[in-house]
Parts: C-alpha cells; sequence; structure tokens
C-alpha cells in the first residue's frame, strides 16, 4: 500500500485560453474535484485526519450522474480494458511524467486489476491528461499511438516502470519504449504520433479533465465519484465496493 505521501499528486496551473464549456450539474462536481485536488497536495498537518478525498461506503455517496456518463464504454477502445458492460467504470486522468501516476500504475492498479477487472466488476479507461509540457504531449500521443496497434497497456507499464520517466520522453525514447511494448510496426508508430488523430485525441482527453476542473494528476471518476491523488489502495476498493453495491 502507498506510503502515506502518496496522497499528494502532481500539479500543473491550466493553460490559458483553455475554454471548455460545462454543464451546471457538471460544475458542482468539478468544484470538488479541484477542492479535492488542492488537499492532495497540500502538506499534511498534525491536525490533519483522513483522507483528502474520502470514500463513503453509503453506495451512491458523492457520485454526480452528469460525471458517470463521461464512461465512453466503447468496447473497442485501445486505451481502456474490462468489459464494457461492466457495472463499474474508473475513469483516469494521468500524464506519463507524473510520478504520483507512476507509483498508482505500479503499487495500486495492478490489485485493482486483479481483484476486479479480471472478475468483470470493473473497467478502467484510460484518459491522456499531459501537463508537464512537450514531453508529456509527445508521449501522451506516443501511447495512442501504441494503442492503434493493440498494446497501449503494454506501453504503459513500460513507461511507468521505475526510473522510466527520468530517461525523459523524446523520440528516440518514446520508440524505444514501443518496442519494448511489443509494437511491431514502428514505421506507422512514427506516422502516428505525430498524426492529427492523435493530436486530436490527446485533446479531447485533456479538454474532458479540465472541463471537470482537474488541476493535478492523477485524478479518477469512479462511476461518476471523484477522486484527486495517488490514494491508498483502501480508497479505491472502497470505492469500487461502494459503486458496485449501487449499481446491483
Amino acid at each position: 500500500m502507498p506510503s502515506s505521501s502518496s496522497v499528494r499528486s502532481s500539479r500543473s496551473s491550466r493553460p490559458s485560453g483553455t475554454t471548455v464549456a460545462i454543464a451546471a450539474g457538471v460544475l458542482v462536481a468539478a468544484l470538488l474535484l479541484g477542492f479535492a485536488s488542492y488537499t492532495a497536495t497540500r502538506p499534511q498537518t498534525p491536525s490533519t485526519s483522513g483522507s483528502a478525498t474520502e470514500v463513503s461506503a453509503e453506495p451512491g455517496a458523492g457520485t454526480y450522474p452528469e460525471l458517470v456518463k463521461l464512461a465512453r464504454r466503447d468496447a473497442g477502445d485501445p486505451l481502456a480494458m474490462g468489459r464494457a458492460d461492466a457495472p463499474v467504470v474508473m475513469v483516469e486522468y494521468a500524464d506519463f511524467k507524473c510520478g504520483y501516476c507512476g507509483k498508482f500504475a505500479r503499487d495500486t492498479e495492478p490489485a485493482l486489476v486483479k481483484k476486479y477487472v479480471d472478475a468483470g466488476v470493473l473497467r478502467i479507461e484510460w484518459r491522456n491528461f499531459p501537463i508537464f509540457g512537450a514531453e508529456s504531449e509527445s508521449a501522451a500521443r506516443a501511447a495512442w499511438a501504441a494503442g492503434q496497434q493493440g498494446r497501449f497497456w503494454q506501453f504503459h507499464a513500460a513507461a511507468y516502470a521505475e526510473g522510466a520517466k527520468e530517461k525523459g520522453f523524446t523520440g528516440d525514447r518514446l520508440e524505444a519504449l514501443a518496442r519494448q511494448a511489443g509494437v511491431t510496426d514502428l514505421a506507422r508508430f512514427g506516422r502516428d504520433v505525430d498524426s492529427a488523430a492523435a493530436k486530436k485525441a490527446v485533446k479531447r482527453d485533456q479538454d474532458e479533465a479540465y472541463g471537470l476542473g482537474a488541476t493535478s494528476t492523477p485524478s479518477f471518476l469512479i462511476n461518476g465519484r471523484p477522486i484527486a491523488g495517488a490514494q491508498s489502495e483502501r480508497t479505491f476498493t472502497e470505492a469500487v465496493d461502494a459503486a458496485a453495491k449501487a449499481a446491483r
């Protein structure tokens, strides 16, 4: 289980000029997610108790119907895993240069996959949310390109391996990660990385995250319940259990 420091997440300011229209109902959740992002990243004090995003076991508590609709449930989505009709969908907004995203990917997500995805209870839908500049953007497009050859999650594992982000995400490095992920057509991979389709797909995910008020990575929605930061495994299991119970 991640240490207490893992509840803090990586942050970045929203780029100027980014405008996303949000419905009134979603705005309420956006304010909550923005507050959770702040409290999850601020320094801990001795008087602080509990998580910045404590999860109630009460089915449906803290969920927003407008946010439930953001689950795409596209059976052909290469950036998702799990049944399209799974009762619970976790939407994950993350950046490959984010250290806390990597910690979540290595320490927490595999347990969720084993316990819930493999059992048909949970579906995980990835959203590229590059907030740390050009290399973040390049890595996001490369991950999307790997997905076009069915190797997104293998690329995800390679990019989040211990020490991977310290090596950077330049062109040569991205090709090496693609090769490590088992991408067979590297020429196509290179074309896809620089394609208009890749840029459009990444921007769609990024705009969705900014529209929710997310200012840090990782940020999550579990059946419409916002969770900010690489929280403990227990936070996620409680959220998934509550969502599964509410979906029955």
